[in-house]
């Protein structure tokens, strides 16, 4: 991130909305209160103004609501996915490894018998020289 950046950060979508939406209100009310109507009129057109306002704020609301729950469960199936794919990748890897550990056994055990087996015909060679000489 270079100095600029630092400097003149971009705001989310989700700011500038904020900000548009608020100064909208104000614009709004600034307009009903400098406007030349007599104050019955006034008020009722804030009033209406105002509950137009709530059923907007009531609708983004709902909005956003659904929009969070939808994510949510977008995150939860995705956690599953992943949490299911580490199981696989670990139940592959201890079976590696545990077919590993028995290749590596049965290797030990055939070189184990194949010494004792040399070791035994050397013995038994020598055994045989030894008798050969004494002769």
């Amino acid at each position: 991130m270079n100095q600029e950046e630092k400097n003149y950060p971009v705001q989310s979508n989700g700011t500038f909305f904020k900000g548009a939406l608020i100064g909208g209100l104000i614009g709004a009310a600034a307009a009903l209160l400098f406007a030349p109507k007599p104050g019955n009129q006034l008020r009722e057109d804030l009033s209406e103004k105002l509950s137009l306002v709530t059923d907007k704020t009531k609708e983004v609301a709902c909005a956003v609501t659904d929009k969070a729950s939808e994510i949510a469960k977008n995150v939860s199936t995705k956690s599953t996915d992943v949490a299911n794919i580490v199981v696989e990748g670990t139940t592959n890897i201890v079976d590696t490894v545990k077919s590993s550990v028995s290749d590596v056994s049965e290797e030990l055990a055939n070189a184990s018998n194949a010494i004792k087996d040399s070791s035994t015909e050397a013995a038994h060679n020598v055994q045989k020289e030894l008798n050969e000489t004494k002769l």
